[in-house]
């Protein structure tokens, strides 16, 4: 028995097998947890199979952006499974020319909303629609990113949109924390990784992504399923005194200053 058995979990952001919410997904499933999968409707296609592939027999189309169709799969969720004790968000987007060569001052004002409404306010969105049909005790995560705290070049408002999620999570842990329920409320912020919308979507990430190695402390990239693993433990009672963080999977990129030579 895996230690989620037992345990409901309903995951939005599953694109590809590439992708950091499938890595999640299938760390869950792993572990023993009942899936279910709110998608994007132009990822159906991979979303359905990537479902039947862990035994999920809840999947539904969802826009974030809309609140009635969130109020609508969370209904659906509700009387397909009675309760769950898991919201996963693997959600963000933006235009492709707001994450180009151009500075971030460019930002155009639509760029800017659409980001931080995709990116950010979903998290937020779909935490209040999941509430009622949350289990005492369950635990919601969301996916970050260092560009949230320093400058990452050509990262441009997604950063502004990370930084504003991870205030989001602090918020939300406090009121959750503070509910009847306890729910927990935490983030994981994981190193680059290639997944299908970081490398058609952001300027230059090939190279960032190569040369993240030769900066972490660990020399070496990371993976979704190093995402995954933590998923795991920060969705399971292992961390049922954990909320508020922003865990870091980055193979210890984020404590480097400046980096050095190799280790003699």
């Amino acid at each position: 028995m895996g230690i989620l058995s037992g345990k409901t979990a309903l995951v939005f952001g599953v694109s590809t097998d590439y992708s950091i919410g499938w890595g999640i997904s299938r760390a869950l499933a792993r572990e023993g947890a009942t899936l279910g999968f709110g998608y994007a409707e132009p990822v159906e296609r991979y979303a359905k199979p990537l479902a039947a592939s862990v035994g999920s027999t809840f999947v539904e189309p969802c826009d974030v952006s809309k609140d009635d169709e969130i109020a609508a799969i969370m209904e659906k969720a509700g009387a397909h499974f009675g309760e769950i004790d898991i919201l996963v968000h693997s959600i963000a987007f933006a235009k492709r020319e707001e994450l180009s060569d151009a500075p971030y001052y460019l930002t155009s004002r639509e760029g800017f909303h659409i980001a931080m409404d995709i990116s950010t306010y979903s998290f937020t969105a779909l935490a209040r629609a999941a509430l009622p049909i949350m289990r005492p005790g369950g635990s919601m995560l969301t996916m970050t990113y260092l560009g949230s705290e320093r400058v990452v070049a050509h990262y441009n408002v997604m950063g502004l949109a990370k930084a504003a999620l991870e205030a989001s999570v602090r918020y939300l842990a406090y009121d959750l924390g503070t509910h009847e329920k306890h729910i927990r409320v935490n983030a994981v912020s994981a190193g680059p990784i290639r997944t299908l919308a970081a490398r058609g979507g952001i300027s230059g990430f090939s190279q960032m992504h190569a040369e993240f190695k030769e900066i972490a402390p660990l020399r070496r990239n990371v993976t979704i399923d190093d995402v995954g693993n933590a998923a795991v433990y920060l969705c399971s009672d292992l961390a049922a005194g954990v909320t508020g963080e922003i865990h870091y999977v980055d193979a210890g990129f984020n404590i480097v200053g400046v980096a050095a030579g190799e280790s003699t």
